[in-house]
């Protein structure tokens, strides 16, 4: 059995009681360690489930049959930082396992996709979301989906790169000036600076790319948005975050 646990966007503490007892029970626990910051010690998950966790990189989940494998014959967990399928990666693993007849189950948490509403932007008004690689020279998706959603008067919720294993993780000054250069976009341009969404060291802060970056921020992951036209009680909620 393979068991795909959500683990929210704080600490141990947000596993729900549901996945806390599934983990208790498992022969093997891998906990993704690639596509998010993780914000807490792997000790301290590790005394809450009383197992010993095993960080697992992108090669282990995309490459070896390591997981599945052990799957077949053991109860095995595999823990996601926000929720299970906020990264494609995750949907590949969990078809390969069913192609190898491994039963399947999922505990879903929070994620930055729901988080985001913490802005007070209404999240039946986000378009496609972008993603913006450290290398982004010669990379247009991007501004291809803001000015896509723009059209359409969605707002951008822009994912910011990170490397969890080498420590490196973007900061949203490196996304305003991707979006100032490439974009052309004006510093008046109005936008959001979300950092640790979800956390008990959440900040968002709102005005515009001029104001924004004159922040020093350094909690991540950090995101930003760039929102289209707003409604009134859009408005009302912005105020809050407003510098």
């Amino acid at each position: 059995m393979l068991t795909f646990i959500g683990l929210g966007l704080g600490d141990e503490q947000d596993l729900t009681l549901r996945a806390l007892e599934t983990l208790k029970k498992c022969d093997f626990i891998y906990l993704e360690n690639y596509t998010s910051f993780l914000g807490f010690k792997l000790e301290t998950l590790e005394k809450l489930v009383s197992k010993k966790v095993m960080l697992a990189d992108r090669e282990l989940v995309e490459s070896s049959n390591e997981i599945i494998t052990h799957a077949q014959d053991h109860r095995v967990a595999f823990l996601v930082k926000g929720d299970v399928f906020s990264a494609t990666t995750h949907v590949d693993l969990f078809l390969r396992a069913k192609k190898e007849d491994i039963n399947c189950k999922i505990i879903h948490n929070a994620s930055i996709l729901t988080a985001v509403g913490d802005t007070g932007l209404s999240l039946y008004k986000f378009g496609k979301v972008a993603s913006l690689p450290f290398n982004f020279e010669h990379i247009r998706t991007p501004l291809d989906i803001y000015v896509i959603n723009k059209n359409n008067k969605m707002h951008t919720l822009v994912l910011l790169d990170l490397d969890p294993k080498e420590g490196k993780y973007m900061d949203f000054k490196m996304a305003f000036d991707y979006f100032l250069k490439q974009g052309n976009l004006p510093l008046t341009t109005f936008a959001f600076v979300c950092a640790g969404l979800g956390t008990e060291h959440e900040i968002i802060k709102y005005g515009t790319i001029k104001d924004l970056l004159v922040l020093d921020l350094s909690v991540y992951p950090q995101c930003i948005i760039l929102p289209s036209e707003l409604h009134f009680m859009e408005e009302e909620f912005i105020a809050l975050h407003q510098l």
